[in-house]
């Protein structure tokens, strides 16, 4: 039996999610649907935060994150195809973290410092004694303990290519590299890569479920992973194809499952690129500050186009009840290649958007 206290249907779950990696039909979207849980299982009392905490990536006090990790669960209930879980989280690019850079806490985030001067100072290599890594570790193993037989620890956001050099060089001296010495940046990106791999290993030795399944935004059957390149916005189509795509390509044959995050109107012109991965199973738009949400008609066409490609569409953020029947109108069967997260007020409406959409 592989049930969770918090999903008592774990098994259920992890057979959709399973047909549906696979391109199979489950009858409907997935459906990531959480609501506020009433009744607290562990009965964890809140706490309140230490002095001076900015941020829940934050790393200042080791015993309030594995606070937040024990009572994050306890306020939600999960259906469709929501998997309870937590990651030890320290940025929105640890593995910046763990090749040099030193994580500046902010509100709600961390930024993480540049740390190549000049491109003969870089070093690429794993230190065991790095602080970041080190910490992972240890809130991976505290979460692992509260999570027993009740939710699963999820990966950290690792982050990759050139998205994790762009943290260590700094943006503009890397688009002044790109220009001015390219096989130092090709260099970069295999060494980024074998060393985000050292450290995913690791991650999923540790992290994964007792099926081999791992979990980032959704559980799939086996080694999966969130990829991205936000620096892309900041180049165009030919260097994309130069210098991420490889990158790309190679690491999602290291996969067994891989979605992409696709971030903002800058990274549209690289959409024919993201399709011709053969590995790349599922795409994640977001438009971005200012631009209609990602379930707005606006995008629709770029939905089409990928589904007729063979990719999952991921709307993970802003979508609201409202938007479900225009999209189910628009798409019919393909909307079953979705997969769409949703926060409701009670499970009585978690119970009826499932009974709408399926089949």
């Amino acid at each position: 039996m592989t049930a969770l206290v918090y999903r008592e249907d774990m098994d259920a779950v992890r057979d959709r999610l399973t047909r549906w990696w696979r391109g199979e039909e489950i009858g409907r979207p997935v459906l990531l649907i959480t609501t506020p849980r009433e009744a607290p299982i562990r009965n964890v009392p809140p706490q309140p935060p230490p002095d001076g905490w900015l941020t829940d990536y934050s790393t200042r006090d080791f015993d309030y994150r594995v606070h937040l990790a024990a009572r994050f669960c306890e306020r939600l209930c999960f259906f469709g195809e929501a998997v309870p879980h937590v990651a030890p989280d320290l940025a929105p690019n640890c593995l910046a973290l763990y090749l040099g850079c030193a994580g500046i806490e902010m509100s709600d985030t961390v930024w993480c410092a540049p740390c190549i001067e000049t491109p003969e100072s870089a070093r690429f290599e794993v230190n065991p004694d790095n602080f970041y890594w080190r910490f992972t570790l240890r809130l991976g193993d505290a979460m692992l303990r509260l999570a027993k037989n009740h939710f699963l620890v999820a990966f950290p956001d690792l982050i990759e290519g050139l998205d994790t050099l762009e943290a260590m060089r700094g943006g503009m001296a890397l688009l002044e590299d790109l220009y001015t010495r390219p096989d130092w940046v090709h260099d970069c990106m295999d060494r980024i890569t074998d060393l985000y791999f050292f450290y995913y290993n690791a991650l999923y030795q540790r992290f994964r479920d007792e099926t081999g399944g791992s979990h980032y935004w959704m559980w799939a059957p086996g080694r999966m992973a969130k990829l991205q390149c936000d620096f892309s916005a900041m180049i165009g189509p030919e260097m994309f194809a130069e210098f991420m795509l490889p990158v790309l390509k190679k690491m999602t044959e290291r996969l067994d499952f891989s979605m992409y995050h696709w971030d903002g109107p800058g990274a549209l012109v690289h959409h024919d690129h993201l399709l011709s991965i053969p590995r790349l199973h599922a795409i994640q738009w977001t438009p971005g500050e200012g631009q209609p949400p990602p379930p707005h008609r606006h995008w629709w066409p770029i939905y089409h186009k990928t589904v007729e490609a063979g990719k999952a569409v991921i709307l993970n953020h802003g979508v609201t009840p409202e938007d479900l029947a225009p999209l189910q109108r628009e798409f019919g069967p393909k909307l079953n290649r979705f997969a769409i997260s949703l926060h409701l007020n009670y499970p009585a409406e978690a119970a009826a958007i499932i009974r709408q959409l399926s089949d």
